[in-house]
C-alpha cells in the first residue's frame, strides 16, 4: 500500500482507546478496524476531518505517503 496508516501510534500518543474515538467521531467500530489495518480503499473528508479534531493532529499525522506507486488491482 503507497499510503501508511498512522492511526495507532497517535492514539497511543493521545491515550486514547480506538472506541472512546468511535465513539466521539461516530463511526462503527468495524469502520475504524478496517482504516486502521490499512486495508480501507478510502476514507470520507468529514471522516478525517472529525479523527483530526478529536486527536488534535493533522491528516498527514495519520496518513503518510511511502514512495512507492501502488499498481491497481
Amino acid at each position: 500500500m503507497a499510503i501508511r496508516i498512522y492511526l495507532d501510534e497517535i492514539l497511543k500518543e493521545r491515550n486514547m482507546t480506538s472506541k472512546e474515538l468511535c465513539k466521539r467521531v461516530g463511526i462503527t467500530e468495524a469502520n475504524l478496524s478496517i482504516l486502521r489495518s490499512g486495508k480501507a480503499k478510502g476514507v470520507r473528508f468529514g471522516t478525517l476531518n472529525k479523527i483530526c479534531y478529536y486527536l488534535q493532529c493533522q491528516a498527514g499525522d495519520i496518513l503518510r505517503f511511502d514512495g512507492q506507486l501502488e499498481d491497481e488491482v
